[in-house]
């Protein structure tokens, strides 16, 4: 039984493409180090699992899934990640890129300003590290859109949940740039979210949003 390897997914845009937001090095180290990383030790893991599958081997197995948990998600989170993100100059980059998902969070938080900050508070109430995610919520033939948060690399897979975008709130994703100002992070981020691919995912399935996932197998 062979399992599945995975590979480094490139970026939309060269390192430096979301500065002054977002640092070329930060991005360099975050893209070629942390997430190859968590792709490495997925990669390892799964081999491993697959091993001990073949070798009817229960208690391997077991142990192995806290781990794949979390490089998996450290994998999903971050391909999620890149493709929200366009540089500032882009018209990704604005709100007007997103008219039918801006007209949903009208209609749920009243208008942008109080969306960002509903979104603000939950990122900046992260203890530790984790991700904080627009998600559209599928029930029957009703969506809704929610601000979660989640834990360590734990990713945005239940059913019916369609990440819109996500924003890294571990200290590998802005501290070479904004040390402890997370709040400033927080901030600036917005001037880079790709509302384009927020719109695409909002209109589409779960399948769509994952489908850069399957390209990296």
């Amino acid at each position: 039984m062979s399992a599945p390897t995975y590979t480094l997914p490139p970026l939309p845009y060269a390192y430096d493409a979301l500065e002054p937001h977002i640092s070329a090095q930060i991005m360099e180290l975050h893209h070629s180090k942390h997430h190859q990383t968590y792709i490495t030790n997925l990669n390892a893991a799964l081999k491993t699992q697959a091993e001990a599958v073949h070798a009817s081997d229960i208690t391997t197995q077991v142990s192995l899934q806290q781990g794949i948990r979390f490089n998996a998600g450290g994998h999903i989170n971050h391909s999620l990640f890149w493709q929200n993100l366009a540089p500032a100059s882009s018209g990704d980059a604005k709100s007007s890129a997103a008219p039918q998902l801006v007209k949903q969070i009208k209609a749920t938080w009243g208008d942008e300003d109080k969306f960002r900050d509903a979104f603000k508070t939950a990122l900046l109430g992260i203890q530790g590290s984790g991700w904080g995610w627009l998600v559209k919520v599928e029930t029957g033939n009703e969506q809704r859109l929610t601000i979660v948060t989640t834990k360590d690399q734990d990713p945005v897979v239940g059913k019916g949940e369609v990440p819109i975008f996500g924003v890294d709130m571990w200290e590998h994703a802005y501290y070479l740039q904004y040390l402890n100002g997370k709040a400033a992070y927080v901030e600036n981020i917005w001037n880079v979210i790709n509302w384009k691919t927020a719109e695409d995912r909002y209109l589409g399935t779960r399948a769509d949003a994952f489908k850069l996932l399957k390209a990296s197998i």
